[in-house]
C-alpha cells in the first residue's frame, strides 16, 4: 500500500495565532486590530506554488495587514506556526516503511516554510520516502492534478493509496479520484485508525 500524509495538523502541529501574536509584539500593532486584516488569500496559494517571492509575499501580507515588519521579523512571525512533531504518527510512518510499504508526504508549503521545518524536525524527512510538495509542483491541495500526478510518479492506483488530511476539502477531492482518504479531525484520528484495521504491529506504546 501507499500512505500519504499532509504535514500540518497531521505529522506536524501548526498554529496561525502563534504567527499573529508573534508579528502583533514585533509591530506594536494590538492583536485585535492585525486578526482581522489577516487572511490566507490570493498571495497565500502563489507563494505555495512558487510562484510569487518570499519577500514579495512578504511585502503582500504587510501591505494587506497594514504593519511594518522586517523581512527578518515576518520570517520569525511566519515560521512561529509550528508548534511541534507528532511523535506517535512519526512512529507509525517508520513501522509502516519497515513492514515494506511506501510512505510518503504530500503538503501544501512554501519556501520560507521549508527553510525552515526540515532544521527543527528532520524526523519528518527522515521518516519518508519522498516528499511531494506544492512550492516544488507548483499545484496546490485540493487541485486534483496534484493527487494525479503522485499516483503517475508513484505507479499505484488510488484504490491502492491511503490518504490523511486534516482539511475537508482535500479529503473530498483525493475520494473522488477513489482514493481511500481520511480527514484527521484530531490527534487520535490516525492511531485510531491502524487500531481499527487491526494493525497490531502498528501499536505505539
Amino acid at each position: 500500500m501507499l500512505y500519504i500524509f499532509d504535514m500540518g495538523n497531521v505529522i506536524i502541529d501548526i498554529d496561525f495565532r502563534r504567527v499573529l501574536a508573534v508579528w502583533s509584539n514585533l509591530s506594536g500593532t494590538p492583536l485585535a486590530v492585525l486578526a482581522p486584516k489577516f487572511a490566507l488569500g490570493e498571495a497565500f496559494e502563489k507563494h505555495e506554488c512558487g510562484q510569487i517571492t518570499d519577500a514579495e509575499f512578504a511585502e503582500i501580507l504587510c501591505d494587506e495587514m497594514e504593519v511594518s515588519l522586517s523581512f527578518e521579523q515576518f520570517s520569525e512571525g511566519w515560521n512561529a506556526i509550528f508548534v511541534g512533531v507528532r511523535q506517535e504518527v512519526i512512529a507509525l510512518m517508520n513501522k509502516l516503511r519497515e513492514q515494506g510499504h511506501r510512505v510518503v508526504v504530500l503538503s501544501n508549503t512554501n519556501n520560507l516554510h521549508f527553510k525552515y521545518w526540515p532544521q527543527q524536525y528532520p524526523e519528518v524527512t527522515t521518516s519518508a520516502d519522498h516528499l511531494y510538495l506544492s512550492q516544488d509542483l507548483g499545484i496546490r491541495k485540493p487541485n486534483q492534478d496534484i493527487f494525479k500526478y503522485l499516483l503517475e510518479k508513484e505507479g499505484v492506483a488510488a484504490e491502492q493509496a491511503v490518504f490523511f488530511d486534516d482539511v475537508l476539502e482535500n479529503v473530498e477531492a483525493a475520494k473522488r479520484l477513489g482514493f481511500n482518504a481520511i480527514h484527521v479531525s484530531g490527534r487520535d484520528t490516525i492511531p485510531d485508525y491502524f487500531k481499527a484495521h487491526d494493525f497490531s504491529p502498528l501499536t505505539v506504546t
